[in-house]
């Protein structure tokens, strides 16, 4: 039986988060919001709507929300080209997709940024699918873009696995019924990501590979022959 393995990017994958806080903090600066950093980070991961929303509220004025995220891009798009993967990102990738994973990327990157973000990767081969926030009608923490994300590979609920940084990618995945995995390397602390949902929480790439054999991967992918690989403790 398929199993599938989800992974969010920005701030799981690819150390970018940093670069998101300042690129929307200046973003809303630019445009009379001043907005506390901290409450940035905490919304990052969140589609860019979403996001607006979630920082100034429903009754903010929507004329601007176009030319806020278009500041947003400019401004990170400039640093596109110093994105790093976090150290173990692209091994945990080819280690899955090696033991049977479907590996599949749920982002709410844009297209231009997904590419950006996979050249930092460097693990095309390993990923059989991406779902983006522009695939499905509502973003995280609605359960769309994980359900999306299983039908492009044929695999059910509970067959999957999704790896995130953020209270938002915890929720998505509870919404949809997938375990969820935490990681730590995003900034959100381990608390938070307990309280929306997270099965299991890990510190970044490099320590959830090393505990593939034992964590929730190892629970889900039971009913087969398990993992194998340098991944097993």
């Amino acid at each position: 039986m398929d199993r599938a393995a989800l992974f969010d990017v920005d701030g799981t994958l690819v150390d970018s988060n940093a670069l998101h806080v300042v690129a929307w903090w200046e973003a809303l600066r630019q445009g009379g919001h001043f907005v506390p950093t901290h409450a940035v980070h905490r919304a990052i991961g969140l589609p860019g709507d979403k996001l607006l929303e979630h920082l100034l509220g429903p009754d903010r004025d929507r004329s601007q929300d176009s030319r806020l995220s278009t500041a947003h891009d400019t401004l990170y798009g400039s640093w596109f080209e110093r994105l790093h993967a976090f150290d173990g990102a692209a091994e945990l990738l080819s280690t899955l997709a090696g033991n049977g994973w479907k590996v599949v990327l749920v982002t709410s990157a844009k297209d231009r940024e997904l590419e950006a973000l996979r050249r930092a990767l460097d693990a095309d081969a390993a990923i059989a699918a991406t779902a983006t926030a522009d695939d499905v009608e509502e973003g995280k923490p609605a359960p769309d873009p994980i359900e999306h994300a299983l039908s492009l590979v044929g695999v059910a609920a509970e067959r999957a696995v999704l790896v995130g940084d953020s209270v938002w990618d915890m929720k998505a995945a509870s919404h949809a019924g997938v375990v969820c995995v935490g990681l730590l390397c995003g900034g959100v602390p381990r608390a938070d990501l307990e309280d929306a949902g997270a099965a299991a929480v890990y510190d970044d790439a490099t320590d959830l590979l090393a505990h593939l054999g034992t964590g929730p991967f190892a629970k889900v992918g039971a009913e087969r022959e398990g993992l194998r690989g340098p991944a097993l403790p």
